[in-house]
């Protein structure tokens, strides 16, 4: 299994790429911290720097997607995907190892 980016997710990646000017070197991080309302949180973030004996580094549609392994074992199977409604726009999670998720979708207990 892996860690997967929709199409829409990677097209508003490099769109905001883009807005930022921030070059081609840079892929998306995903990540956990400790903290959240169940245990464990979200971290997403552009990145530059990988580091090989401690990432892997998935192609999703053209964006370069970096998971350290600490957090491998926890988003293992997890598609990250870009939603807009009503209450806001954003990078959404369905991660198959969480047994417990906050309303707020960015935190999660596995």
């Amino acid at each position: 299994m892996a860690v997967t980016l929709t199409e829409r997710a990677a097209k508003e990646f490099v769109q905001f790429l883009k807005e930022q000017e921030l070059g081609d070197e840079y892929g998306l991080r995903l990540g956990i911290l400790t903290g959240g309302c169940s245990g464990y949180q979200y971290q997403i973030a552009p990145d530059d720097n990988v580091d090989d004996t401690m990432d892997k580094v998935y192609d999703c549609h053209g964006v370069k997607l970096i998971v350290d392994k600490k957090s491998g074992l926890y988003l293992d199977g997890t598609t990250v995907d870009f939603e807009e409604h009503l209450h806001g726009r954003g990078f959404t999670f369905s991660n198959p190892n969480a047994t417990k998720t906050c309303g707020c979708g960015h935190s999660f207990h596995a």
